[in-house]
């Protein structure tokens, strides 16, 4: 097999949690780019037919649906319909998130559960429910999106997030467990750990840039080229053979910590 055609998505499905903007719309483009029909949901449906109009436009093809990953029976009805429209499902992106801003002596425990349920209970469940259809396809590709916070401590002056950080540590034991069991089913399971790159999430430190930038070697944040190759990597059999991993794309932050 060709490299290139190692690369190639054509008529494979990617669904996108969270793929109406930010890093989500990034990843989205790329496996369009690649060849994938691409499924972007989130509970802002509006945004969501946005991004995949635009995809449209450029002749790839897309659909929207509307989904809060919390809820058993949106994941059923975007599984449902992802392959009513196009037959398989090859690539699920858990991008969707949510995050909560507050000293750790004050955050309230309403906030925390949200967090959890929305970054991990939502990915878990979201996973289960598509592994089951790759299971009978034969293969298929999870790549689970975690985040720099959740390998190392960070400082309340520029980031506290201890709910968070905490679920985004949880996203790499729980992506190493899923790569494990769903690995007899020619299923690879991933995850990415993005740096600080401009989203509504980061939006939150911006009177830490000078801080964040000083530790990143780089000395740049993430643009929105610099996470397509990663995505595309592990979507496609390039990574056959990768499972249970963890890719920190940070402009080399965790290196120099």
């Amino acid at each position: 097999m060709k490299t290139t055609e190692l690369f190639d998505l054509t008529n494979k499905t990617a669904i996108i949690t969270g793929g109406s903007s930010g890093l989500g719309s990034q990843m989205a483009l790329a496996l369009a780019e690649a060849g994938a029909n691409i499924v972007i949901c989130s509970r802002n449906i509006q945004a969501c037919q946005e991004m995949s109009d635009l995809l449209n436009q450029q002749g790839y093809h897309s659909i929207a649906l509307k989904c809060d990953i919390t809820n058993q029976e949106d994941i059923d009805y975007v599984v449902d319909e992802t392959i009513k429209n196009f037959g398989t499902i090859d690539i699920l992106i858990n991008n969707s998130g949510t995050s909560w801003i507050a000293p750790v002596l004050d955050i309230p425990a309403d906030k925390w559960d949200k967090v959890m349920n929305v970054n991990l209970k939502g990915m878990f469940f979201f996973s289960q429910a598509v592994a089951k259809i790759m299971k009978d396809q034969g293969g298929g590709k999870i790549i689970n999106i975690s985040s720099v916070t959740g390998l190392f401590g960070t400082n309340p002056a520029f980031l506290d997030s201890v709910a968070y950080n905490t679920s985004k540590g949880a996203v790499v034991s729980l992506t190493k467990d899923l790569a494990v069991k769903l690995a007899q089913y020619n299923i690879q399971v991933n995850a990415i750990a993005p740096g600080f790159f401009p989203t509504k999430i980061t939006k939150a430190l911006d009177k830490a840039t000078t801080i964040i930038l000083s530790k990143i070697p780089a000395k740049r944040f993430g643009t929105d080229q610099d996470l397509k190759g990663s995505a595309l990597f592990l979507s496609s059999k390039a990574s056959d053979y990768i499972t249970g991993q963890l890719l920190v794309v940070d402009g080399g932050l965790t290196t120099n910590l």
